[in-house]
């Protein structure tokens, strides 16, 4: 392999550590979101977005964070939670975390009278929040970077635990497209939806960190991840996927209506 094709395969592996759920994980999440929407919510955000779809902007922020107009949002990617605390008891990072990005920019757009330019921006930093708010290792401990520093092996390769829940977990699951995931998973009741649509941007957190705090007891530095470990996860990252894109598809009817 060329030296300059080894670079950047090595750029692109670094940029999927830093995002949350990998790009199909953040697709599934808005396109689940995409057909839960009212009528008058598609519209809106159909126009606020020139026309593209939210899948097509479900990514941009995981790149826009890396450009300096973005790089003060950053930190609005996770929300480090300590053992011993919880959402409503961690000590807040001065340089923003995600619980107060969702609520934030939910209130933004729900108030209304932003300039085009900046409605989209929220909206599109919105549609990917919700989806890194549901992936475990984004409310994991700050002491080891959301287990950024906790080193397993994911059928034998060398990982950490951030990266297999973010990318390697989910593609170990089911070899599906975006589109597959959402005709495959996206059955739920009415009643179904109503249940897992409900509750805070605050109770959905919460619910992420116990959930990581499962993740940690059963991945502990050193493990060798396999074929037991994407059995008992599995059925996780479907639910997780589900419950990014109802929850997200009620925020914004909610801010559209």
């Amino acid at each position: 392999m060329k030296r300059w094709l080894l670079l950047a395969v090595c750029c692109l592996a670094a940029v999927g550590r830093a995002g949350a759920w990998g790009q199909k994980g953040h697709d599934v999440t808005a396109c689940i979101a995409e057909a839960h929407l009212t009528p008058e919510a598609a519209e809106r955000i159909g126009r606020i977005l020139g026309g593209r779809s939210m899948v097509y902007e479900a990514n941009w922020m995981d790149q826009a964070s890396h450009t300096p107009p973005y790089a003060a949002t950053l930190a609005w990617h996770y929300f480090n939670i300590d053992d011993g605390r919880t959402a409503e008891t961690q000590p807040r990072n001065p340089a923003g975390d995600l619980l107060s990005a969702v609520t934030e920019l939910a209130e933004r757009l729900r108030d209304g009278g932003l300039p085009a330019a900046e409605e989209r921006d929220a909206l599109r930093m919105l549609i990917h929040l919700a989806g890194d708010m549901h992936c475990p290792m984004h409310a994991g401990r700050s002491d080891d970077r959301g287990g950024n520093d906790i080193a397993v092996t994911f059928f034998g390769e060398e990982s950490n635990l951030h990266a297999v829940w973010d990318t390697a977990l989910p593609e170990a699951a089911r070899r599906w497209s975006y589109t597959e995931w959402c005709e495959q998973t996206d059955r739920l009741t009415d009643d179904e939806a109503a249940l897992i649509g409900a509750g805070t941007p605050c109770d959905w957190i919460e619910e992420t960190r116990a959930l990581c705090s499962e993740v940690y007891e059963a991945s502990p530095a050193g493990s060798d991840l396999s074929y037991d470990y994407v059995a008992r996860f599995a059925p996780v990252v479907e639910l997780q996927f589900l419950k990014g894109g109802y929850r997200l598809a009620r925020l914004l009817n909610d801010i559209y209506q």
